[in-house]
C-alpha cells in the first residue's frame, strides 16, 4: 500500500509543533496539508505546573494564528521588572536593576499558564481542517531521497512528505537519526516550579532574585497569584521537593520574602533537570529542527518558548516564500535559509542565558560586588535598558512577519 502523503509532516505536538502546524495550515496563503504527529492522546490535558512569559513578538504570532483571544482574559501583563542579588539569609535585597517606563504597550510581556496555552493551541488545531492529528503516535525514523522523506511511525505505518520537521524535544529521535550532533551539558541545578497565592497584590511586577544556588523568579499571574521558577542545587532541590507542604513553604518563604504577605501553595510542585543543548546544524536532508530539538536554554529569563516561536515564524515564512516561487520546500537551499536566519540568534540567546547563570550562581563577595556594580550602571543607562527590553520583546533584527503581527 502506498504511504499517505502530506505537504509537511511535523513530529511533536508541543507548543512549537502546534503553532507551526497552525501557521502553515491556516495563515499561509492556500494552506498546506499538514500531519501533526503527537505522542499524547487527543483531548488529554497536560499536567504542567509551569507558566510562560510570552514576549510581545510571541503574542503577535498567537494573535495572527487566532489563538490569543482564547488566552487574553487569563493573561497577566508584566508591567514592571525588578532584579536583586543577595545571599540567602541577607536581611536586605537592594534594588539593582528595574524596568518599568521601558515596558511600553508594544513591548509588554504576558504571563500565561501552560495549561491554558495547551488548551488554546489544541482547540485551534482541532478546528483546522487542513491539519491531520496522528495521535497517540510518534515518528521513530525516516529516510530521504531526492524527492521526499518517508516517515516511519511507532505504529509501524509510513507517511511521506517533501519536508519533515522535528519538534520532538531535546531528546529528538529524528535529530539523532539524521546524525546531527549537539553541544550539550547538564547543570548541577534543578528547576522547581509551582504556583502560590499571596495576600497582597503583585501589581504586575516580576521579580528576579539571584541567589548563590541560582535565580529565583516570582512571576505575576491573574489574581493574587504568582508563578515560581526556582533554580536550586541538585541535591538540595531533591530534599526540598520531598518535604511536606509546611516544610516546602518554609523553604520557599526564605526566598520569596514578605513583600506580598502570607503565601500558600496554589498548584502542584514539580521539578525538572536543567540542561544546555545546541544542535550543530538545524537542517539535514528534507529535515528541519525547531524548538527544543534545536536548542535548550536555561530558564532564568523565561526565553525558551519565545525562541521556539521565533523558529516557527522564520520556518513558516521560509516555506511559504519557497512554495510561492514553485520551489521544492524540502531542498537544501530552502532549508539553509531557515538555518542562517535562526542559528545566530539562537546561539546568542543560549550563551547569554548560560553566561548569566554562571555569573550569578556564585557566593563570591568580590564577584557579587562587580556584578552588582554592572547592574547598577545599566539601571542608570536608559538607552541600554530600552535596547534590552526590545531584544527580549523580539522586536530587533530581521523579525519574521508573523512576529510583527502580519500575515504571510
Amino acid at each position: 500500500m502506498q504511504a499517505k502523503s502530506y505537504d509537511v509532516v511535523i513530529a511533536g505536538g508541543g507548543f512549537v509543533g502546534r503553532a507551526l502546524a497552525l501557521a502553515l495550515a491556516k495563515v499561509a496563503p492556500g494552506g498546506f496539508r499538514v500531519a501533526l504527529v503527537d505522542a499524547e492522546p487527543p483531548g488529554k490535558d497536560r499536567d504542567d505546573a509551569r507558566a510562560s512569559a510570552l514576549s510581545a513578538a510571541s503574542r503577535n504570532l498567537l494573535s495572527v494564528l487566532g489563538v490569543w483571544p482564547a488566552l487574553e482574559a487569563n493573561a497577566q501583563a508584566i508591567t514592571s521588572i525588578e532584579i536583586t542579588d543577595s545571599g540567602l539569609n541577607a536581611t536586605l535585597r537592594p534594588h539593582l536593576l528595574g524596568f518599568e517606563e521601558e515596558l511600553t504597550p508594544g513591548v509588554v510581556a504576558f504571563m500565561v499558564e501552560n495549561r491554558d496555552l495547551h488548551r488554546a493551541l489544541a482547540g485551534a488545531v482541532r478546528d483546522a481542517e487542513a491539519i491531520a492529528v496522528l495521535a497517540p503516535e510518534t515518528a521513530t525514523d525516516y529516510r530521504a531521497d531526492a524527492f521526499r522523506a518517508v516517515v516511519t511511525l511507532g505504529s509501524g505505518s509510513e507517511i511521506e512528505t517533501p519536508l519533515l520537521i522535528a519538534a520532538d524535544g531535546k531528546r529528538s529521535r529524528l535529530r539523532e537519526r539524521a546524525g546531527i550532533q549537539c553541544i550539550a551539558w547538564s547543570y548541577p541545578q534543578v528547576g522547581i516550579v509551582t504556583t502560590v497565592a499571596h495576600s497582597k497584590p503583585h501589581g504586575g511586577k516580576a521579580v528576579q532574585h539571584f541567589l548563590p544556588a541560582g535565580p529565583f523568579a516570582i512571576l505575576p499571574l491573574k489574581g493574587e497569584r504568582s508563578s515560581i521558577v526556582w533554580t536550586e542545587e541538585r541535591d538540595r532541590a531533591r530534599a526540598i521537593v520531598e518535604r511536606d507542604e509546611a516544610g516546602f513553604l518554609a523553604e520557599l518563604s526564605k526566598r520569596f520574602g514578605s513583600r506580598l504577605g502570607e503565601i500558600a501553595l496554589a498548584g502542584p510542585v514539580q521539578s525538572f533537570p536543567l540542561d544546555f543543548q545546541f544542535a550543530r546544524g538545524f537542517v539535514a536532508d528534507r529535515l528541519a529542527l525547531t524548538g527544543d530539538a534545536a536548542h535548550a536554554v536555561h530558564p532564568l529569563a523565561g526565553q525558551g518558548l519565545n525562541i521556539g516561536f521565533r523558529d516557527v515564524a522564520a520556518l513558516a515564512e521560509t516555506i511559504v516564500e519557497a512554495a510561492r516561487l514553485g520551489l521544492d520546500i524540502g531542498t537544501a537551499p530552502v532549508l539553509e535559509r531557515y538555518e542562517r536566519w535562526r542559528r545566530f540568534d539562537s546561539i546568542f540567546s543560549a550563551t547569554v542565558m548560560d553566561g548569566l547563570n554562571r555569573l550569578f550562581s556564585s557566593d563570591s563577595a568580590p564577584l557579587r560586588a562587580l556584578r552588582d556594580l554592572g547592574l547598577g550602571l545599566v539601571d542608570r543607562a536608559p538607552q541600554v535598558k530600552r535596547f534590552v527590553v526590545r531584544e527580549a520583546a523580539g522586536t530587533t533584527g530581521a523579525v519574521p512577519r508573523l512576529l510583527r503581527g502580519e500575515m504571510l
